[in-house]
This record gives C-alpha cells, structure tokens and sequence, in this order.
C-alpha cells in the first residue's frame, strides 16, 4: 500500500480506524535515554561499539546487548539517570486528543524500556520495548522478530504496523531515529524529525517533519 498524503488522516471519522505508533527515544523524550544512559554510566569501550552502530556494522539489538553489559545493573542508579530526561510537554495532551478521538495508541521503543514503561504507566498506554530482568541481570527482548528479512532489532516496529493493517486499521508512525526506518516503509502516515526525517526525504518516503508532539496533535486532531 502506498503512503497515503500526510494530511489524510485528520478527523474523528479516521482516527476511529487509526493505530498510532510513538516512538520513545527522542520523540516522546526530549533526548534519547539510552544514550544518556550510556554516556553517563558505561563502561570504557563503548564509544566503539556506538560508531559500529551508527555507521550500520551493528544492528540495533546487539548494540543494545553490548552496551547493556557495560551499563552497571544497579537499578536505583540507572533509574535516577533516566530520570535526569524530561518527556515532551505534549505528551500527555497528545495521548489523550487521540483517544478521544478513537485511536488507539501504542508506544514502540527499542530502548533499554524500564524508564519508557514508567512514563507511559500513568497513562495506561500500551507498550512494546525491551525489558531488564534486574534480578537477573538480563536485558530481555520480548519483542524481537527473528523471522523478519532485517531481524537485526530489539523490538520489531514493523510487526505491530502489520498486524494493524490486517486488521484494516490505518496506521501512524511518529518517529525520529534509526529504530525507525523500517517500520516508515510500511505505515500509512509517518510524522518524522531528526535522523528519520532526512532518512525518509533522502529515500522518498512521503513524511510530515515536525520539531514537538504539540505539532503532531494539531495535524491529526486539530
């Protein structure tokens, strides 16, 4: 199915059959946490391992795993740090315009997820992210899809685009990282910044830039 215009969807009537998907890092927070995470508290080497990733010889699930490892496992520490980001202030009025409005709305994160399930937890929003085990020490990835062609994810963004198309509901990304490509290929309408945006206009994905969350809710709820 072929991008649908960046205004198509826009009214109550739509957003009735609509599933929106909002990234966490750097979208919904004002920077990526897991960065921060990583530039605070990890290990000597990991500078390394995050050129890996960005210049594409290392997918997003073994960055994860790598840096994980590097991160200390004190649950208290890396909660404070986490805390140190403040979320966009039109989170909140976002998620609530939309489900107003009839859409359902899920968060998809491929971050290290225990601060993305805290923030969305007061607003009873679903999400898919990666989970710490801090009894154990593991960073699960329950999420993940080894089936899919890229499988090189944490949390596969494309799987919960599909299933919703299935299902004949029109689908929203709104997005601003890596993490992000692949599931812009497949959703309806993308809301894009950052590294996605020049991603999409560089690939000719129709795409909406926008800077806040503000901008999304006035575009889709008005």
């Amino acid at each position: 199915m072929p991008h649908l215009p960046s205004d198509a969807v826009g009214d109550r009537r739509d957003l009735a059959t609509t599933s929106v998907f909002l990234d966490f890092d750097g979208t919904v927070s004002l920077v990526d946490v897991s960065d921060h995470l990583v530039e605070r508290l990890a290990s000597s080497g990991w500078q390394e391992v995050d050129a890996a990733n960005r210049a594409g010889h290392l997918g997003t699930r073994a960055w994860l795993l790598e840096m994980w490892e590097r991160l200390p496992h004190e649950e208290a520490m890396l909660r404070a740090v986490a805390s140190e980001i403040a979320v966009d202030e039109g989170f909140e009025s976002l998620v609530r315009a939309l489900r107003e409005a009839g859409a359902d709305v899920t968060v998809v994160s491929d971050g290290f997820g225990f601060y993305v399930e805290e923030a969305c937890r007061p607003l009873g929003i679903a999400v898919l992210t990666n989970r710490p085990d801090f009894a154990t020490g593991r960073l699960e990835l329950p999420y993940e899809d080894r089936c899919c062609p890229c499988a090189t994810c944490g949390v596969c963004k494309q799987a919960p685009i599909k299933e919703a198309r299935r299902d004949g509901r029109t689908t929203v990304l709104v997005g601003d990282g890596s993490s992000d490509f692949k599931a812009a290929l497949l959703a309806d309408v993308v809301f894009a910044k950052g590294d996605l945006a020049a991603w999409c206009a560089a690939n000719g994905i129709a795409h909406r830039p926008f800077e806040c969350l503000a901008e999304v809710e006035r575009a889709l709820v008005g």
